[in-house]
């Protein structure tokens, strides 16, 4: 099944590819914020559910079709499937390395024969480096610690290479996650909003 990005192709699966680069709130000691866990997902084999977890996406420019992982063009793999809008639903792991946002437009293949394949998202790994995901490799959707970013203006930040292998060198390093800015240490020069049960990340300039 071929799907596409945008929102031009009528009778496919419409995929949109969110960026590697992650934008977060930041602050000068004073943000924090609460969000949600991901909760698990079960995969059913190739071809069963359209992406599901542990199945695998070819990746083209504009296009990603479902393959199976033993494929020469598989190059990705998926590490967790939600259903509705990402703002809405649970976050991705940690991991993942970029997020595919699928919706509904008359598809040629449902998931359980009523005729419908609900809007949602599939977290993405790729098979092989570079893994943007990981910490410092300068994407991925959500930051943690060991990532690095830089002053976007208005009060966010947006993830870069620690190696300064990115478009944008690198002004800060998260050193730490807390639950609260209070328990970051004193060495902290900035605090950036992260996901989880410890939503303030602790910064220092690298």
């Amino acid at each position: 099944m071929l799907v596409m990005l945008g929102r031009r192709c009528a009778g496919v699966l419409l995929v949109a590819f969110v960026g590697l680069t992650g934008c977060q709130k930041s602050s000068d000691p004073g943000s924090e914020s609460a969000n949600r866990q991901p909760s698990s997902s079960v995969s059913s084999g190739y071809g069963a559910v359209f992406l599901a977890v542990d199945e695998c996406s070819s990746r083209g420019r504009e296009t990603f079709t479902e393959v199976p992982c033993t494929s020469e063009r598989a190059a990705a793999r998926v590490i967790a499937r939600y259903d509705g809008k990402v703002a809405q639903g649970p976050s991705c792991p940690a991991r993942t390395d970029f997020v595919l946002h699928i919706s509904e437009n008359r598809p040629a293949v449902d998931e359980d024969g009523n005729g419908e394949v609900p809007r949602g998202y599939a977290c993405m790994r790729n098979l092989e480096s570079p893994h943007p995901g990981d910490p410092g490799g300068g994407g991925g959707p959500r930051t943690v610690v060991g990532d690095c970013v830089y002053g976007a203006g208005r009060g966010e930040v947006r993830e870069t290479a620690c190696d300064g292998s990115g478009a944008r060198a690198p002004e800060y390093r998260v050193t730490s996650a807390v639950s609260s800015r209070d328990a970051c240490p004193a060495a902290t020069q900035l605090y950036v909003s992260l996901e989880g049960g410890k939503p303030v990340g602790c910064a220092v300039r690298v």
